[in-house]
């Protein structure tokens, strides 16, 4: 488990294991999410639209399957 301690100015070092892991550097933006009596330190993404895209990618396209679901429902005269 990585630990950390909080300084007078409430300053916290981030493990140099996690910092790694999870690409951090100088100069990135996190964000701190409470929940439960929990504090979550969360990276935001450098570039949102770039990282997300391809995302929603699988197999089947949905729009797709939802015509076919409407057709097969309107076949039943659903």
């Amino acid at each position: 488990m990585n630990t950390s301690t909080i300084s007078a100015k409430g300053w916290v070092v981030i493990p140099k294991e996690l910092r790694e892991r999870f690409g951090l550097k100088k100069g990135d933006k996190v964000h701190f999410v409470e929940y439960g009596g929990t504090i979550a330190l969360v990276p935001l993404s450098k570039d949102a639209i770039k990282e997300s895209a391809g995302m929603l990618k699988g197999d089947t396209s949905l729009l797709s399957a939802l015509l076919k679901t409407r057709q097969e429902d309107a076949a039943k005269g659903r």
